[in-house]
């Protein structure tokens, strides 16, 4: 294997292209598939194309379209090319991009991927990636955003090419997987840990365009990974097809970007005999931790931290087994937010750990368990509530399908526990349950049936939405 000659992430992943360029790398829901020579010779007319139109090192290229072969060669040209790619929800409005641009100023914004290909094939093609060192921008990824304006969260070439080799190994990646892809790549789950796994292994994805039963089932015949979010699961599992035997190829099914309910974790191995490896990560840092390949996966427990990823909680003064902001520290963390300096010293501490945000402890055995974002903790007569306690006990009551608890005002406490459930149930007998399992403060005062949950592209349930909608439940 040839050794890349600079640290350009796209010098890293077509090292590792198979030796074979007819061999396929996405396996088309049509039955058609595209080989890891056309992704390369794409690429290089993209990065060509970016080149000839006077696209230079450091620009930002952004692109807003669905999913297709094509945009991945979009995405592997800017990197080729030594620019930024800028990923955009193909769901945004135009206002909502009118924003990211203003903000990122891109040379380009890439709306159609086959025809800008198609396009760039009129140019020469680039034979040599431009070097970029380690520390060079290589993605802007923009934060959802839910306390405020949206961030660009700036990712060098060394930070993912750091997080694609340690997940690469963790998992056991080899050239022999097929991995099955129904996520979105506008987001790092599908960009960054799904593909650069596969891109490092040179092994092919069945590539769906989204989630679809029947055309998952019928990939999971051709699989050995599935990586998904806890939504994935539970959509399989309530199809009486999806059986023993259609998991019976697959030797790992991962899952992430939003909390996966135990009871989920629980009937998935009921039903397939295997246990789902759930994992942490967020935009700033891509994946943090990760349950383990060989041995115990734990119901939500999210593992242990990746090598590289130094760990701590509440900045390394809590007691084991205390629970207190995450903070982490490793090759793989961003390097800051974009254009936004201030914003950045308030996240990191001053030897180095960004604040994650998110709240949490490890036990004695070293693993990490997520209680909630540090925004969603709820301070109720002056006592400290994690929401995901209360979940946890309500998600196990009879008729509840799912919980999210949150703070809302509350005249005498400051605020008031409150449990949004999907399911079905009596108020008053489900108050009186949980509160035979929590102290009083931490059980909810009110309790409110929904059909869903509102949540964001990848699943996660948005309690900030939640707390607006009934933030006068216990008056003014």
């Amino acid at each position: 294997m040839t050794e890349p000659p600079s640290a350009n992430l796209y010098d890293l992943l077509a090292a590792r292209f198979p030796a074979d360029r007819r061999a396929p790398c996405f396996l088309l829901s049509d039955g058609t598939t595209v080989s890891y020579g056309d992704l390369e010779t794409g690429a290089a007319h993209v990065a060509g194309r970016l080149v000839a139109e006077g696209v230079r090192p450091g620009d930002r290229i952004a692109l807003q379209a669905g999913k297709s072969p094509e945009s991945i060669m979009v995405y592997l040209g800017v990197l080729k090319a030594g620019a930024v790619y800028l990923p955009l929800n193909s769901a945004y409005t135009p206002a909502e991009v009118d924003y990211f641009l203003d903000d990122a100023e891109p040379a380009a914004f890439v709306t159609d991927p086959p025809a800008w290909v198609a396009h760039a094939r009129t140019h020469a093609p680039l034979d040599a990636a431009v070097a970029r060192g380690g520390s060079d921008l290589a993605s802007l990824i923009y934060t959802s955003g839910t306390t405020g304006r949206s961030k660009g969260a700036m990712l060098t070439h060394g930070a993912l090419a750091a997080n694609a080799l340690a997940l690469h190994e963790a998992w056991g990646f080899t050239p022999d997987d097929v991995l099955l892809h129904a996520l979105p790549i506008f987001h790092v789950h599908g960009l960054f840990v799904a593909l650069h796994c596969a891109l490092l292994s040179g092994c092919p994805m069945v590539w769906l365009p989204k989630f679809a039963d029947d055309e998952v089932l019928a990939g999971l015949g051709q699989a050995t990974v599935m990586m998904g979010v806890p939504t994935f699961y539970t959509r399989l599992l309530a199809n009486p097809d999806f059986t023993r035997g259609r998991a019976a190829g697959v030797r790992l099914f991962i899952s992430g970007s939003a909390p996966l309910l135990p009871s989920t974790f629980a009937e998935f191995e009921a039903r397939t005999g295997q246990r789902i490896l759930e994992r942490y990560g967020m935009s700033e840092a891509v994946i943090i931790t990760t349950n383990p390949l060989h041995g115990d996966r734990i119901a939500g427990s999210v593992g242990y931290p990746l090598p590289g990823v130094e760990l701590r909680i509440g900045g390394g003064e809590a007691a084991a087994g205390a629970t207190g902001v995450i903070e982490i520290r490793g090759p793989s963390v961003f390097s800051g937010y974009w254009r936004m300096p201030e914003k950045t010293a308030e996240e990191f501490t001053a030897d180095g750990f960004f604040l994650t945000g998110d709240v949490g402890h490890r036990d004695p055995d070293g693993r990490v368990w997520i209680s909630g974002r540090a925004k969603d903790l709820i301070i109720s007569g002056g006592y400290n509530v994690y929401p995901k306690e209360v979940e946890l006990v309500l998600d196990e009551l009879p008729g509840v399908v799912e919980s999210a608890v949150i703070g809302v005002p509350h005249p005498d406490f400051g605020e008031g526990v409150v449990a949004v459930l999907m399911g079905t149930g009596d108020e008053a007998a489900i108050i009186a349950e949980a509160r035979r399992r929590l102290a009083a403060y931490k059980t909810p005062k009110r309790v409110v049936f929904v059909d869903e949950l509102p949540r964001n592209t990848m699943g996660k349930v948005q309690k900030n939405r939640l707390r607006e909608t009934h933030a006068r439940l216990f008056g003014a």
